[in-house]
């Protein structure tokens, strides 16, 4: 939306861009930690803390619900995971959902189990999801589920309900408290016999998710697409559509975080910047080898992440460098 545009009325601005919210969270980082902000200027903390919102570094090392709270914030975090570990996609290496978890959770401490699990069962068609998974399958499945996930979850619900067979027309959209009283992909198996089942009626489920489109307050993927996907089976499966759905190049382009999965382990501006740390391993003359390391990767933190995120930065670094410092005195 562009601000500038008369025509749009200020609510609706503030609404869709998201500007109290992360002015609410500037305004709060700041008093929560102005000792060590307000060294720099009050003035210059928030010209960094929304460079770093525009620049998408704005979510590391944040909790899960400032992560999840606005599309843009769910975008970046769906760019940084992919930044940060194009390699493993690169080397061909395959992980499981737990150590796909554990990724997550190095660049979010409390990202939930469930969400990780969720897009393991996308790619794993909901079957055996300690699987091991190729990092663009589980990338792609994980940006859907992560980036519409209350859109899913509605979408399950009717899915539920037409395997029930009930009306499409008693199908009620969740409240944001029913989604959290959904029942948890980490509890027991789904009944055998519902997992037999061969699918719905893939008009009947389009009518249903185009009716839910039309009162969904959230995001949700462009009709069209999911129209286009209903309409090339006889029979669908929620874990196929989501599926189908997850490899689409227009919803990903809707997203607009990712580039084509033919591009996805391309990445010059980061090949770069490692090649740029490798050397300064490789060349630093009597320095302790994994001291440099140390050093190339903080280095590039710093770079990485915003302002924001200095005591995040400060208290990882107290926690490791003391073991640092006495190693390297020990052996001096």
């Amino acid at each position: 939306m562009n601000r500038f545009n008369s025509t749009v009325p200020v609510d609706q601005y503030l609404a869709e861009s998201n500007v109290l919210f992360y002015l609410s969270d500037a305004v709060t980082q700041l008093l929560e930690h102005k000792e060590e902000y307000t060294q720099f200027g009050v003035i210059r903390y928030f010209a960094e803390y929304f460079s770093s919102v525009k620049n998408s570094n704005h979510i590391l090392f944040r909790e899960y619900s400032y992560i999840k709270a606005t599309p843009h914030n769910r975008a970046s975090f769906i760019r940084v995971f992919w930044r940060c570990y194009r390699q493993i996609g690169k080397s061909g290496d395959l992980l499981s959902m737990l150590e796909y978890r554990s990724l997550l959770q190095l660049l979010c401490p409390d990202f939930p189990v469930e969400m990780v699990q969720s897009a393991a069962r996308i790619v794993l068609m909901d079957d055996a999801i300690d699987c091991l998974m190729s990092f663009s399958d589980f990338l792609f499945a994980f940006q859907l589920q992560f980036y519409y996930q209350e859109f899913l979850d509605s979408v399950l619900l009717i899915y539920q309900d037409l395997l029930a067979g009930k009306s499409p027309n008693t199908v009620i959209v969740p409240t944001s408290t029913s989604i959290e009283q959904l029942p948890s992909v980490t509890a027991e198996e789904n009944d055998k016999e519902q997992q037999q089942q061969d699918g719905v009626e893939p008009s009947t489920l389009a009518q249903c998710v185009d009716a839910l489109c039309d009162r969904f307050k959230h995001s949700h993927p462009p009709r069209s697409c999911m129209k286009e996907v209903l309409e090339e089976t006889d029979k669908v499966c929620y874990y196929s559509f989501l599926m189908s759905l997850a490899k689409h190049e227009t919803i990903n382009q809707t997203i607009g975080v990712l580039p084509s999965k033919a591009e996805l382990l391309i990445d010059p501006e980061m090949d770069q910047e490692l090649d740029k740390l490798i050397a300064q391993i490789s060349v630093s003359p009597g320095s302790n080898s994994s001291g440099s390391a140390v050093g190339g990767l903080k280095e590039l933190q710093r770079k990485a992440s915003p302002r924001r995120n200095i005591h995040h930065r400060r208290k990882m670094e107290v926690e490791s460098d003391g073991s640092t410092e006495e190693t390297d005195s020990s052996e001096n």
